[in-house]
């Protein structure tokens, strides 16, 4: 059997063997390199849309409405089976309806030396969905005062645009919050006036937001067209950037934020370098076990008349098998492990980067991703294993 061994050792390590043998590695470990990558962007991918340490939660909120066109002005409502067909959507967490006023309001200064007054229009939108944290967000009848959560947006044109208009003073969010003003709520009996001041600003909703028990109120008593639908509603997704998110928004008439949506397109690109990734390591991983069978093939086929001497002389198939597999299997091993050590490294590297810009993936690989690895080693064994007993049986 030491002479088999010897005469196989030669004929692996000679030029024509090497060569093969080169190119065998060569191949494995691109290809081992390139699915193990493709497994671990995808988990990455993954974890960067889904992670809850990676969602926005402004982006993740997005407010809809039915697209205003000259077929639909007037009818921009949203019927009941309109919301309830996007709460059945896989790509919506929850619906939120924001209700509009009914009721005529105005808002004006409490004092001469700021003056101001304009009409406004509230919304409430279930608390589930607002941005803001506030112990003042709450109101019953018995209070006078109403607590405001206003956009950002409102107070940037004002500091940037109507400020410098008017020749009025800039003021920052902790200065808004001080300023107590009047919000006048016209009914048929005559005006009520509640005291109102800003507890918060919102970057999820464009609008001056109510209390929705001070909306319930005010609609009751004093809005009209009291069976009117809602014309928007805010949903919470996990990724607003879905491609199937966008076709049905655009086969619904339905419109949003631009900015939450437009990467829509760029991930259908993504997924399909995703795909691609997967499909070049799994043609990859074929070829290399095609170069391996191959070189296996011919090392015994040219070690044939030996072989076939040593069995005449009592060495049997199952010490042959047992040698062939020594001799191939141990280097495919090696080269997964480095493969997964390569991996790694990259792997722990762009966690640094990216954590770096408050992006967050996992500092090792996925599980994922040594789950192949360990099914990749158990394809090439089972290769090498058939390879060698069924030409060792038929020859």
């Amino acid at each position: 059997m030491n002479g088999l061994n010897q005469l196989l050792k030669k004929l692996i390590r000679n030029g024509t063997g090497r060569k093969r043998f080169v190119m065998a590695l060569l191949g494995l470990s691109v290809a081992m390199l390139l699915i193990l990558a493709a497994v671990q962007i995808q988990a990455d991918y993954n974890e960067l849309l889904l992670s809850k340490s990676n969602q926005d939660s402004i982006a993740n909120f997005l407010v809809l409405n039915r697209a205003l066109t000259d077929q639909t002005i007037g009818a921009t409502t949203l019927a009941d089976s309109d919301i309830n067909d996007l709460k059945k959507q896989p790509f919506v967490e929850s619906v939120g309806t924001l209700t509009p006023s009914r009721f005529k309001a105005s808002i004006q200064s409490n004092s001469d030396r700021f003056p101001f007054f304009t009409d406004i229009a509230f919304e409430s939108v279930p608390d589930d969905f607002i941005d803001v944290t506030s112990k003042d967000w709450k109101w019953t009848e018995t209070d006078a005062f109403v607590p405001i959560i206003a956009p950002n947006m409102f107070l940037d044109f004002y500091n940037f645009q109507f400020s410098f208009s008017q020749n009025l003073p800039q003021l920052t969010h902790s200065v808004v919050k001080m300023i107590v003003f009047k919000v006048n709520v016209y009914g048929p009996g005559g005006i009520i006036s509640f005291n109102g001041r800003v507890v918060g600003f919102s970057d999820r909703v464009s609008s001056l937001l109510v209390p929705e028990e001070f909306m319930r109120w005010g609609n009751t008593h004093f809005g009209k067209n009291q069976d009117a639908k809602p014309s928007r509603v805010i949903i919470k997704t996990k990724d607003p950037g879905n491609p199937e998110l966008a076709k049905y928004l655009q086969s619904k008439q339905l419109v949003t934020d631009t900015e939450k949506t437009r990467f829509s397109r760029y991930r259908q690109v993504v997924d399909i370098v995703v795909n691609i990734s997967w499909l070049s390591g799994a043609v990859m991983l074929v070829f290399a076990l095609l170069v391996f069978t191959l070189f296996i093939q011919l090392t015994i086929a040219s070690s044939k008349e030996e072989i076939m001497l040593l069995i005449t002389l009592g060495a049997s198939p199952k010490q042959l098998r047992k040698f062939l597999m020594r001799q191939f299997f141990p280097v495919n091993l090696v080269i997964i492990i480095v493969a997964l050590v390569i991996i790694t490294i990259l792997q722990f590297t762009i966690h640094n980067i990216l954590k770096n810009q408050n992006i967050f993936i996992p500092a090792l690989p996925s599980v994922y991703t040594f789950l192949t690895a360990f099914l990749v080693v158990t394809v090439i064994w089972w290769v090498n294993r058939a390879t060698i007993g069924n030409y060792i049986s038929s020859n």
